[in-house]
């Protein structure tokens, strides 16, 4: 069981069990009654005790998860993401990536590198290494956060910002920057299956780059 979070007005209900997820406003002594909402402080005291541990137990291998991805979403969506998704909401997927980074573009805050999970010397998959990052795929992964859990959608967007800033504050900012063609990589993370990308974009969770070669 998690210690009672921080922020002031904000109960999050976080059972042993990764299958709730209650963002509940709760009065306060001091603003009579005004709920505050801190995404945050919420996805740090998610983080470790939840998060990861769920990547990490929920993930598959790209290629595996993958395959299946193109075949069967909503298969891949039961096996390695969240089947309580919204309806209309495209599959996310938890994943493994693991290979040879063949290119990189460090030369913007939407920073990326491409992975070869293969060998065959071509990118499967582009990894985001920020600090700017697009999508919510790590929230939209877990199967213990859940949109009615939030007072509206404004709530529910920050809410996904804020695990990117997290990964880039705690993992990806630590990473290198130079010389990362060439390079092994590994990365724990959840991409969104959506039409037209050039490549599955994951967002990593946590990620390691081998030494030069």
């Amino acid at each position: 069981m998690l210690n009672k979070p921080t922020w002031p007005i904000l109960a999050v209900t976080l059972g042993i069990s990764l299958t709730a997820c209650k963002v509940l406003p709760t009065p306060s002594g001091d603003s009579g009654g005004a709920a505050a909402f801190n995404p945050d402080k919420m996805v740090e005291a998610l983080w470790a005790a939840k998060v990861v541990p769920y990547l990490q137990q929920k993930a598959g291998p790209f290629p595996e998860v993958h395959a299946l991805a193109k075949t069967d979403p909503a298969a891949a969506g039961v096996k390695y993401g969240n089947p309580n998704k919204q309806a209309n909401s495209p599959w996310t997927f938890a994943v493994r990536v693991d290979g040879k980074i063949v290119a990189a573009n460090t030369g913007s805050r939407a920073a990326t590198m491409d992975i070869d999970v293969d060998g065959d010397g071509k990118a499967d998959a582009r990894v985001q290494i920020g600090p700017a990052m697009r999508g919510t795929a790590l929230r939209d992964s877990l199967d213990f956060v859940q949109f009615n859990d939030f007072t509206n959608q404004i709530d529910f967007a920050q809410f996904g910002k804020a695990f990117n800033a997290h990964a880039d504050k705690t993992v990806l900012s630590k990473l290198p920057r130079e010389a990362l063609e060439g390079r092994t990589a590994k990365v724990l993370g959840a991409y969104t299956l959506e039409g037209g990308q050039d490549l599955p974009l994951v967002t990593p969770a946590e990620a390691e780059i081998g030494p030069r070669p």
